[in-house]
């Protein structure tokens, strides 16, 4: 038995940051003081707080070490593992009391989430299966193939109200239900879509970094449920981490009988395979999906036929995203009553978000459903940095919308996201703050998606198109109040005519911050300004020269020679040379110089 157990985070973030440097050290660091058989190392998944990495924690204290340098290791080794003395000055500061270093559940960023999706991220070794059985891993498999029937299996998560967690929001249950009872018998399939292709979504990837055994339980669970023996995940090959740990636990749970024919000696068959994908973001739409793993270009294909009935070549086939198939297990353990419990009447449960942009504390979060976005942004993200004002909110990537300031404190579901113009999506959640152009954040989103359009559809591949060059016309202020009228009128078209959901919601940031903020749009247009100052084409830089003490390193900063003046005199722009890049406003140490 060790007395200590140390936790260091190998998911993508920390280890990016260096982890693997940390675990290593760490390890050399023991065996040289003697502790090898006192302290066990473990390398997890994801913990949360991914702005901290590399991150350790050290139990049964559970003392919280961030951003951990190698020159931390040998006092950490000695003092607190050797001695028992916790080194305060590289713990978690969020953690540190007048009494003392408490636990990071009791820290602002933890207390308020309900972790079951992520229940294990950070707390097991991923690429040990008895360390998944020991946290109750497979008991649910076991339980659903002694104890269940299918129809069992079913109608609790019909119960649960489990709505798919990939963006849609389609009731789990049902879509179960329709694979099972549409086509009886003969080849059926399951599928996972681990292609997680939103700019700053890295929900999924964590969970199979983190817990990637609770997939594959998951999944054989909805293949007795539906009657298949054959499952597919289909991960994006920029996830080498979680590809190597699917491919161990999949090893693994072959070797223990958990996978593969006659689990539990029920009679029950079922393997699962991977399939990687090569970046298409289209491919995470599910009939693009499919067609990627049957050797096809990945495009949609018309619905209907829907999945259930005719999926994968051909066959009834269901596909969930990893975060919902995460959740499954649980629901069977515990009851389709205690995760109805959780959440809002028609949003059950929680969902895992993935905060980024302006905000103190990036990282991934599982809050109930119905926690408003005040409560994430200002509560568990910590806040907006340097005094800045809270701005807008963009959920569901370039599928979703801008929440603005006015709908700070709307609960997070499904239908109140929709109703405001935006989306759950798969739980991307980019903050921005007064320093954010809200034209120039609908012309990223729709740029993305131009590039990211399979060419199908005219009203998508033509359609995204003209309304990048349309925004890209209003931001260098050449648009007109007509071209406001014609981008509206072009979103809605291609919302109704576009063959799949890519097209069919890539209006979306455009529409929801013409919605919210006109005014932007309208001081694009008519004053030819940028009111957040971001779009270069229509900003003007000058020199305050009551400020300017002409110390000329604005001149020798600026690459096109558009700054003059002598020494100790105040210095002048020259409009016409300026190239706009802000290097002098930058440089300026004694703020002379602004931008318009």
């Amino acid at each position: 038995m060790y007395r200590s157990h140390v936790l260091v985070c190998g998911g993508t973030g920390c280890t990016s940051s260096g982890s693997q440097q940390i675990f290593d050290l760490l390890k050399e660091e023991i065996a040289k003081n003697g502790l090898s058989e006192e302290v066990s190392v473990v390398q997890t998944g994801c913990h949360g707080l991914c702005a901290l990495g590399p991150i350790m924690i050290v139990y049964p204290e559970a003392t919280f070490y961030s951003m951990v340098k190698p020159e931390y290791i040998p006092e950490i080794v000695s003092e607190h593992l050797l001695k028992g003395r916790v080194v305060t000055k590289y713990v978690y500061q969020d953690t540190v009391t007048e009494e003392g270093v408490k636990p990071l559940i009791d820290t602002d960023f933890y207390k308020k989430q309900h972790r079951i999706a992520l229940r294990n991220c950070g707390v097991i070794n991923p690429e040990n299966i008895e360390e998944y059985i020991g946290t109750r891993g497979y008991e649910a498999l076991g339980k659903v193939l002694t104890e269940m029937t299918p129809d069992d299996v079913i109608k609790c998560i019909l119960d649960s109200g489990l709505r798919g967690r990939g963006g849609g929001g389609f009731p789990t249950g049902r879509k179960w239900q329709l694979a099972k009872d549409l086509v009886k018998g003969g080849q059926k399939y399951v599928c996972c879509n681990a292609d997680e292709g939103d700019p700053g979504a890295f929900m999924d990837r964590s969970v199979l970094e983190g817990d990637p055994h609770v997939v594959l339980e998951a999944m054989a669970i909805a293949g007795y449920a539906i009657g298949a023996n054959q499952g597919y995940i289909y991960v994006r090959a920029e996830y080498p981490i979680a590809v190597d740990r699917l491919n161990i636990a999949i090893k693994q749970a072959r070797e223990y009988g958990l996978l593969g024919k006659n689990i539990f000696d029920t009679g029950f068959d079922f393997d699962i395979e991977l399939r990687l994908g090569a970046g298409a973001f289209v491919c995470g739409e599910e009939t693009a999906l499919m067609t990627s793993i049957e050797g096809n270009r990945g495009e949609p294909r018309p619905r209907p036929p829907f999945p259930a009935e005719k999926g994968l070549f051909e066959k009834p086939t269901i596909l969930n995203n990893v975060e919902t198939y995460a959740n499954i297990p649980q629901i069977i353990l515990n009851g389709a009553e205690w995760f109805a419990s959780m959440g809002t009447e028609k949003s059950k449960g929680t969902k895992v978000f993935a905060l980024g942009g302006k905000i103190k504390n990036t990282g991934l979060v599982e809050i109930p459903m119905g926690t408003t976005l005040r409560e994430v942004v200002e509560e568990i993200g910590g806040g907006i940095p340097n005094g800045k004002k809270f701005k807008a909110a963009q959920t569901g990537g370039p599928s979703g919308g801008c929440i603005p300031a006015s709908h700070f404190d709307v609960p997070i579901d499904y239908d109140n996201l929709i109703a405001i113009g935006s989306m759950m999506g798969s739980g991307g959640l980019i903050v921005m703050d007064e320093d954010n152009c809200m034209v120039d954040i609908a012309k990223f989103f729709l740029e993305f998606t131009v590039d990211e359009s399979c060419g199908k559809c005219t009203p998508c591949r033509i359609g995204t198109k003209r309304l990048y060059e349309m925004l890209d016309k209003i931001t260098k202020g050449q648009a007109t109040l007509e071209d406001l009228d014609k981008l509206e009128e072009l979103c809605y078209y291609i919302k109704e005519n576009s063959l799949c959901g890519l097209g069919q919601t890539a209006p979306n940031p455009v529409l929801s911050t013409l919605r919210y903020f006109k005014d932007e749009y309208i001081a694009h247009v008519v004053d030819k300004r940028c009111p957040a100052g971001v779009c270069k084409d229509l900003l003007s830089f000058s020199i305050d020269p009551a400020k300017c003490k002409g110390c000329t390193l604005c001149a020798r900063q600026c690459p096109a020679g558009a700054i003059s003046g002598t020494v100790k005199e105040p210095h002048v722009i020259d409009t016409n040379k300026c190239v706009k890049c802000g290097a002098c406003m930058e440089k300026c140490k004694f703020g002379a110089i602004s931008k318009k």
